[in-house]
């Protein structure tokens, strides 16, 4: 079954539909935090989709993604499972930025390789290198600036 025929296809229709049945609840207290509940399991759901866009994208295992993070492969099956730990989240979503990059700038079958080869510009390690070292904000940095085109005009 498809979302759109269970809720239609204007997901804004959607969620006016739904405030209205909660509008009329009979007890506001437990239908907001249910709704609570509602929203923090989509944002997982969300956050584990794109854990994986991103180990999927780059090519990378449970066991290789557990030794850049740090933890053991079973921890990264549990991440995808349930969710990244509160301490991850920035750093996921620095690396989610990067593939966005990556992937409109490239082919999606080139960012394995191109994610592991050693670049100067990072002293001589790769893209998955500073993810072992817990350098995510730098490599978003650096990918943007690889990608950032106004430099040529100024040269």
């Amino acid at each position: 079954m498809r979302v759109e025929d269970l809720l239609g296809d204007d997901p804004a229709e959607a969620a006016r539909r739904f405030a209205a049945v909660i509008a009329r609840s009979d007890d506001t207290h437990a239908t907001q935090a249910w709704v609570g509940r509602f929203v923090g399991e989509l944002d997982r759901m969300a956050e584990r989709e794109e854990f994986a866009r991103v180990l999927d994208t780059w090519g990378i295992s449970n066991a290789e993604a557990g030794r850049l993070f740090g933890v053991t492969r079973q921890a990264i099956g549990k991440w995808r499972a349930n969710g990244l730990p509160d301490e991850r989240r920035a750093a996921v979503g620095d690396l989610a930025a990067v593939t966005d990059l990556l992937l409109h700038h490239l082919k999606r079958e080139r960012v394995p390789a191109v994610v592991r080869r050693p670049a100067d510009r990072l002293g001589g390690c790769s893209m998955v290198d500073l993810v072992g070292e817990g350098r995510s904000r730098e490599l978003l940095d650096f990918t943007r600036s690889m990608f950032d085109l106004r430099r040529l005009d100024a040269a």
